[in-house]
């Protein structure tokens, strides 16, 4: 029984995991209805961990439901929101980078090297909702390093009020190689191994919503 169990979250963690990708990257966007059956058959699973995720991102904010009215993607908060939310995700994500700085290995450079290739080819193609996944996975990794669910869930949670960010930011460069400069430059400031240096280069790469 305890081994079904843990197949049937195990599941659900992952189809939670890939929608909220595409809504955080914005493949689904505001009021865009989301159907059970569709998800149903891209998954291949049944209703019910369909049922389930849906619910888990409801309660992240990502989606809204109602009964007989089925559930959609929900609109991002007011701007005024966003302004008070992104501090916190600075300061979530340097304490994350804080705490585990000292303890970045070559596999920490590895995942990180594999993530700015694929954004780096994704500024060359001009595909934003890769850009915008690359960013997240970039950022995602500091938290994930840090091995506790509860901060991972609190920053998942900011960065769903935080989405609509990422659909807009990288429009606006007028050279989107500049995403992937950025990215290889903070890289850069980690490689080095100073502590502070590189929480600082963190924070301040963080521009405000």
């Amino acid at each position: 029984m305890a081994t079904g169990i843990t197949l049937v979250r195990g599941l659900r963690k992952q189809i939670v995991d890939q929608l909220r990708d595409d809504l955080l990257c914005g493949r689904l966007r505001e009021g865009e209805r989301i159907a059970e059956h569709e998800l149903v058959t891209r998954f291949g699973v049944s209703r019910t961990p369909i049922r389930e995720a849906l619910a888990q991102l409801s309660h992240e904010g990502l989606l809204e439901s109602q009964p007989n009215r089925g559930v959609w993607v929900a609109a991002p908060p007011p701007d005024e929101i966003l302004e008070l939310i992104n501090p916190m995700r600075r300061s979530l994500e340097s304490f994350a980078l804080s705490r585990v700085f000292d303890d970045l290995n070559d596999d920490d450079f590895v995942v990180w090297d594999g993530i700015l290739a694929r954004l780096k080819s994704a500024c060359q193609k001009l595909d934003y909702g890769m850009t915008a996944e690359c960013d997240i996975a970039f950022h995602r990794h500091i938290i994930q390093r840090t091995g506790q669910p509860d901060l991972e869930a609190i920053w998942t949670t900011v960065m769903a009020r935080l989405r609509s960010h990422f659909w807009t930011a990288h429009r606006g460069y007028d050279d989107l190689m500049d995403v992937y400069r950025e990215h290889r430059a903070l890289l850069d400031v980690f490689r080095k191994g100073r502590r502070q240096k590189s929480v600082d280069a963190l924070a301040n790469s963080i521009a405000p919503v």
